[in-house]
């Protein structure tokens, strides 16, 4: 048997993918529709002072194309409280104009194939910011879901630690040539939902995505063994833009 890649974990998080029935929400009575948006900015001011608090984070992003028309993004320290806001939003006016178009359980994950020998990283700062990360509210948000494949000879996890530790290293490398372009959360997801992983890329130029996601299918960990989902891409919802897309 192959040596397991331990993991390091952190908030859990839930991807919560909408479309909006805009006839129904055209055809709302406009106190309905007042309403729901005083209700969202209530729920929006919460999000917000759980992320001042540090106890969890928010980000809500519109989506481009017809998968969803936006995402919430939650992460809070365990899975009842992530269970608690969406039933929660769930009961709300807005939600009533909403069909539930896909879901993502995961929990922030860090593996410990770049970890130095004998250190703690529980001790370092800067890993414990990675595992309860404040979400950033950048322009862009890219989500896809991925797993390592595992067919005949091209089975992740057969192979030795050795192999798998420098072919991460290598991987690595490019992501670190994105740094200051586009911010990666990975979020694991076995046991907890369809695929292996959760990739969340945040930046302020959208075409950075396709160049980083485009570089890595060269590298041997994704050429070779990576399975990718579909992709959700989308745009910031500030207040000003939640308005205007919402209004009738």
């Amino acid at each position: 048997m192959s040596e397991a890649a331990q993991t390091l974990e952190g908030w859990y998080a839930l991807h919560d993918f909408r479309s909006i029935d805009w006839t129904a929400w055209k055809q709302a009575d406009a106190g309905v529709r007042a309403a729901a948006l005083d209700e969202l900015h209530g729920f929006l001011k919460e999000w917000q002072a759980a992320e001042d608090a540090k106890t969890g984070s928010t980000a809500f992003y519109s989506i481009v194309g017809q998968k969803a028309d936006f995402v919430l993004m939650h992460l809070r320290e365990t899975l009842e409280e992530l269970n608690e806001l969406e039933t929660a939003f769930n009961k709300s006016t807005l939600a009533q104009f909403t069909v539930k178009t896909y879901s993502y359980v995961s929990i922030v994950e860090l593996s410990n194939y770049m970890a130095a020998p004998g250190s703690d990283p529980m001790q370092n700062p800067e890993i414990v910011a990675r595992l309860k990360p404040t979400l950033p509210k950048a322009a862009h948000i890219c989500f896809y879901p991925m797993n390592k494949r595992r067919e005949g000879n091209d089975n992740w996890y057969m192979l030795g630690m050795d192999d798998r530790r420098g072919m991460m290293r290598s991987h690595g490398m490019i992501g670190r040539k994105y740094a200051g372009k586009v911010k990666q959360i990975i979020t694991g997801s076995v046991g907890f939902d369809n695929w292996e992983w959760g990739v969340t890329l945040f930046a302020e130029d959208a075409l950075q995505f396709k160049k980083l996601v485009y570089e890595m299918r060269f590298d041997e960990v994704s050429a070779r063994f990576g399975d990718f989902g579909d992709f959700y891409v989308g745009n910031l919802l500030t207040e000003e833009k939640l308005g205007k897309m919402l209004s009738v």
